[in-house]
């Protein structure tokens, strides 16, 4: 018999609109702003780019992270005090990897960096959403257990105050 996954991570829009799915990387809580990406190579360079510092980045091809990651593939321009994307949002749970020059999985490489996952969202229908309404703030959590303190993830987010003003330039370089 078919059993959905446990529901293992949350995000929270500020105007409360919930998504739920299955945690992957790093367990705690992040906000940022989501935006999208349709690249279908080249994730690990996309989340370790310091131009996606602050950002949840939505990954619209389903099957990210199969190929793994490795150290060769980090764009991260200052090691002293990196700075990359806050999360990731995509379609399917990573498989396992499959790509030769691979040195981890893309799961230990997210949970290494700190950086935090959700999985098993309508991708596609999230990025339709941000070509209409535009890019938005949101709270993400991943918690092994599926034990979320939604104020907590609304004061999270009350916190963040996004990316207008923001000299980001200065913090990532």
């Amino acid at each position: 018999m078919w059993q959905n996954p446990k529901k293992t991570a949350r995000l929270i829009t500020r105007d409360g609109f919930t998504i739920e799915g299955v945690g992957i990387g790093a367990e705690g809580m992040t906000s940022g702003e989501v935006c999208f990406n349709t690249a279908i190579t080249g994730y690990q360079e996309i989340m370790s780019d310091p131009s996606y510092s602050e950002q949840i980045i939505t990954f619209t091809f389903p099957h990210i992270g199969n190929v793994g990651a490795n150290d060769n593939d980090l764009e991260i321009s200052n090691r002293a005090a990196p700075q990359s994307a806050n999360g990731l949002i995509v379609r399917e749970v990573p498989s396992a990897s499959a790509n030769y020059r691979a040195t981890t999985a893309f799961d230990d490489w997210l949970c290494a960096h700190n950086i935090i996952g959700i999985a098993g969202v309508d991708t596609r229908a999230l990025t339709t959403y941000i070509r209409t309404n535009g890019m938005f703030d949101a709270v993400l959590a991943h918690d092994k257990n599926g034990i979320f303190d939604d104020n907590l993830m609304r004061n999270t987010l009350d916190d963040f105050t996004g990316l207008d003003g923001q000299d980001l330039a200065s913090r990532v370089s």
